[in-house]
């Protein structure tokens, strides 16, 4: 497989998780680099009939990927992984692995439009560049209340209201959000100076997610990926923010994204999931050091009951 240009997050933890058998058959829904998926790959026989299946909805990663027998890489959203597996035949799987964090790649490669730091990028910020929103689309046609309501839930930006105002009355003016730049100076005075890395991560990691639809698709991946599962097979996500880190959270514990808990006629509690630990796993101080944008990230393992 090809040089690995994302550090996979909490991978021994990761493998451990899995608890990966020579013959099973795995699913990484979030391929990126390759290096979870060269990790559990190492772990197969092909002799054993072990095969991993990955996603990706970038088509830079898949052009990236070689060939190997035990390999499958799929050029989709995680969100389509049950008409996938059924498509090539996949009865039932022994472990789903989905690390939701973007890949170094993406923020590093500025024509992406991902980094509030490449100020002369296009306002893109999609991971499927064949179609779709790009970030542009959304600051150029959103209207103040839809502005507003993604900054503040999904950035948890406080000034979220008075940003998306700002926007409206510039479009108004005749300004058109094209570069990162554009939006960079729309936002300046609604920034505090010392706290400025922190509230911009928050507004492009809002615009990202409405761009991609994340929210929605991870909800599709996580139903889909209990459908496939076989019992006793394990789920392991890793989130990086508290909105993701929410749902998987409520997700492994009652099977619903509310967090509702359901008891049967004796009130014994109805869950398809069995969350293995109480807190999720973090990296350490010496993985932390090795790799700073591991720092938020949360493991959560279930398995299927």
């Amino acid at each position: 497989m090809e040089e690995v240009y994302h550090i996979p997050a909490l991978l021994p933890e990761c493998l451990d998780a899995l608890d990966i058998r020579p013959g099973g058959t795995y699913v990484d829904v979030t391929y990126g680099g390759g290096g979870h998926s060269r990790a559990i790959m190492e772990r197969l026989s092909a002799e054993e009939g072990g095969h991993l299946y990955s996603f990706d909805q970038d088509r830079d990663a898949i052009e990236r990927a070689a060939s190997d027998p035990r390999f499958t890489l799929i050029l989709s959203n995680f969100r389509y992984i049950v008409n996938f597996l059924r498509y090539y035949d996949v009865e039932g799987v022994d472990g789903v692995l989905a690390d939701l964090g973007v890949s170094f790649h993406h923020f590093d490669d500025a024509e992406r439009g991902f980094s509030f730091r490449a100020a002369e990028a296009p306002l893109d910020m999609r991971m499927n560049r064949a179609g779709g929103r790009t970030a542009a689309m959304l600051l150029n046609t959103l209207d103040a209340e839809a502005l507003g309501s993604m900054f503040r839930l999904y950035g948890e930006f406080a000034k979220a209201g008075r940003l998306a105002d700002a926007i409206v009355k510039a479009r108004e003016g005749g300004r058109k959000f094209e570069r990162v730049a554009d939006f960079l100076e729309v936002c300046a005075p609604f920034i505090d100076p010392r706290k400025e890395k922190k509230e911009m991560a928050q507004l492009f990691q809002a615009l990202r997610i409405e761009v991609n639809d994340e929210m929605g698709a991870l909800r599709e991946m996580l139903q889909g990926a209990l459908k496939v599962l076989r019992p006793g097979g394990r789920l392991a996500v890793i989130t990086y923010h508290s909105l993701e880190d929410r749902l998987v959270k409520n997700f492994f514990k009652t099977g619903n994204f509310e967090g509702r808990v359901e008891k049967d006629f004796f009130g014994r509690v109805e869950a398809p999931l069995k969350p293995l630990g109480s807190k999720p796993i973090v990296p350490g101080d010496d993985e932390i050091e090795r790799n700073p944008r591991s720092r938020s990230a949360k493991l959560r393992v279930a398995v299927k009951l």
